[in-house]
């Protein structure tokens, strides 16, 4: 579905772009529903089309044969899926799958590349982004091997929570378990000490979020130092979104 109308929700990097550069986009891409579960694109692949979410978001996982897929990091509004093309690089370094259902821009990989040979606005944005995502790739590396559970799920919803556009969302323990590369046992436990605490409501893989500001008190260091990163090098110029609706 072509792009008509003006966006409800912004992808904040394309709010990064100056305003003829953000429209003229705006108007190559297309609409796409975002389902859960859906595997967009295979780590070796090349890429066929690039995301930019709006109110779902994708995680990036890596495998390793006899163990269940592992997350390294997680894409929403604030950033894209396919950035590694302004390396000149075709080739899809992790896994990619919808972890919240929502909607995102979408636009082919060949069209991409040519925005970024016209639009030099696109590539100073993206030297910066990938900085980021790659500051997030290391830093939950680091996590999971470092941090105890309890305190690597409050980074883990902290994370999800900013790009889910809602307080409430669905996620099984063993999902989660998988996610963050422990036993199903250990999710259990420690989603249950994150609820007795009042942070969160769990019941059946339905997970409210009652205090945003407890969870970042229980998170670990990691969610604080990627959302700095980010803060420092990508927070759009307060009269870049103008004229744009933001819907929470």
């Amino acid at each position: 579905m072509s792009l008509a109308n003006p966006l409800l929700v912004i992808n904040q990097l394309i709010a990064g772009l100056p305003g003829k550069s953000r429209e003229h986009f705006l108007h190559r891409c297309e609409t796409v529903n975002l389902e859960f579960g859906s595997l967009l694109c295979e780590r070796g692949q090349t890429f066929r089309h690039v995301y930019f979410p709006l109110s779902g978001f994708i995680s990036l996982v890596t495998v390793i044969s006899a163990h269940p897929p592992l997350e390294m990091g997680l894409i929403g509004n604030e950033g894209m899926l396919g950035g590694m093309l302004a390396l000149g690089v075709n080739r899809v370094p992790l896994r990619a799958i919808v972890l919240g259902s929502g909607t995102a821009l979408r636009m082919s990989a060949a069209l991409f590349r040519q925005e970024l040979r016209n639009n030099p606005s696109w590539l100073r944005l993206l030297n910066r982004y990938l900085y980021v995502l790659f500051a997030q790739l290391a830093q939950t590396a680091a996590c999971n091997r470092f941090h105890e559970v309890e305190a690597r799920l409050a980074r883990w919803l902290l994370m999800s929570h900013d790009r889910a556009h809602s307080d409430s969302f669905h996620l099984t323990h063993q999902f989660l378990a998988d996610m963050l590369g422990v036993q199903r046992s250990a999710v259990t436990i420690a989603a249950g000490a994150l609820q007795q605490q009042g942070l969160i409501h769990y019941s059946r893989g339905n997970i409210q979020v009652l205090s945003r500001q407890g969870l970042e008190a229980a998170a670990c260091e990691c969610y604080a130092v990627v959302s700095d990163t980010y803060k420092q090098l990508l927070t759009p110029a307060k009269d870049s979104t103008a004229g744009l609706i933001h819907d929470h």
